[in-house]
């Protein structure tokens, strides 16, 4: 889909894409599917230990109880929405959806496990009502596909629908910075909710799409947690528990917007030109690699998941996200993407050693760290040559 919605652009003769965002929004999409391996397995757990323990009612499975259960799902991810761009502590896992400057089906992908993690405690509320939950994660599975389908420039407004369901018009509303379009339209399928308690606009004027100070990195890590940062220094520089307690639960607009600046200056992410990346294409090919190569490892872990031993998944989790890491860094041209490189090979040693157990491995580990001691400027210098094209040293 999200190379039709390309080809679709381009036939529009419109730039939708951005090839540094795209990777960046896929990145954490990956993140978050590979983690989902490892979680949600326990929020199914915690739906059906509710269920058995707290129910209210008994709820069989019904055309009218799944029906009551859409509503009720729908209604919940309505208020679970609204917290997460109204609440800092929320709001901190949520904006990683929210940090792309365009709007297109990869921005779909932006979702992390932190915001599955607070979802699931809206949604308990499900299992304690009396929905088992094996109807509940069933629906979410579906209810979730939905969203994926509204993160596009392509559609336009679709008519009478745009009064019963949440369009891609609404949505582009949602993801927009404009003042007039900030907290609006938190429906996930249908746009009633909005309707209903005030929170609705129609798409208008052109929306600008972002964050209201952009975030001006692709650095992976820093997308994921720079707003937690943010939290925590501005909490500790809050006097007062009462007034600490007020900002984690107030708005995200409490929190000063020089923060982030002054911290992205101690972590050696402040902004910087990203113009060389643009570019080069030997650099976009061996991003684009890196890219499907984590895509093939994921379908094949989340194939073989429980034919895979835990070691074995642990060891291939670890991969990806060092891989995550490593294709944020060469977007911005830190020079210690050389650093990740080299773990990168470290971990895939392992894993080979620990499922093969081959001694050749050792001796070739011995030489290899031989070499990187004896060679490791000539090897910097060939690498950056290669990936950047220069033989000067990139950006810290």
């Amino acid at each position: 889909m999200m190379g039709l919605e390309y080809l679709l652009a381009k036939a529009m003769k419109k730039v939708y894409f951005r090839f540094n965002d795209s990777i960046a929004n896929v990145s954490v999409g990956i993140a978050e599917r590979l983690l989902d391996l490892f979680t949600v397995g326990a929020f199914y757990g915690v739906y059906d230990y509710l269920h058995h323990h707290y129910a209210l009612l008994s709820i069989k499975p019904s055309a009218w109880t799944w029906v009551a259960l859409f509503f009720a799902t729908d209604f919940v991810w309505y208020w679970y929405h609204r917290f997460a761009h109204e609440v800092n502590l929320f709001w901190a896992a949520h904006v990683v959806h929210h940090q792309s400057e365009e709007f297109n089906y990869t921005v779909s992908a932006r979702i992390t496990v932190f915001q599955a993690l607070i979802r699931t405690g809206f949604w308990a509320i499900l299992p304690i009502i009396g929905f088992p939950a094996g109807m509940i994660t069933t629906l979410l599975l579906f209810h979730g596909l939905y969203p994926f389908f509204i993160h596009t420039r392509t559609i336009g407004k679709l008519g009478f629908l745009e009064y019963i369901l949440v369009t891609p018009s609404h949505h582009r509303v949602h993801h927009a910075s404009n003042p007039q379009y900030l907290d609006k339209n938190y429906g996930d399928v249908l746009i009633i909710w909005d309707k209903l308690f005030g929170t609705f606009a129609p798409e208008v004027e052109e929306p600008v799409y972002g964050l209201t100070k952009p975030l001006r990195s692709y650095s992976f890590l820093w997308q994921q947690f720079h707003t937690l940062l943010e939290l925590l220094e501005a909490t500790r520089r809050t006097s007062g528990i009462r007034a600490k307690v007020r900002l984690l639960f107030g708005p995200p607009d409490r929190i000063d917007g020089q923060i982030r600046d002054q911290l992205a200056t101690r972590f050696f992410v402040a902004a910087h030109p990203l113009t060389l990346v643009q570019s080069i294409t030997r650099l976009r090919g061996y991003v684009v690699g890196q890219i499907i190569n984590l895509l093939i490892l994921l379908f094949g872990l989340t194939l073989f998941e429980h034919q895979i031993p835990l070691l074995w998944q642990v060891m291939m989790a670890l991969f990806i996200l060092l891989t995550l890491i490593n294709c944020g860094a060469i977007l911005e041209q830190r020079q210690w993407v050389i650093h990740l490189e080299l773990a990168r090979l470290i971990v895939l040693w392992a894993f080979l050693y620990v499922t093969t157990g081959d001694p050749i491995l050792i001796i070739l580990a011995y030489i290899g760290a031989i070499s990187w001691w004896a060679y490791q400027s000539l090897i910097q210098r060939v690498y950056f040559n290669f990936l950047f094209g220069l033989a000067k040293q990139p950006a810290q």
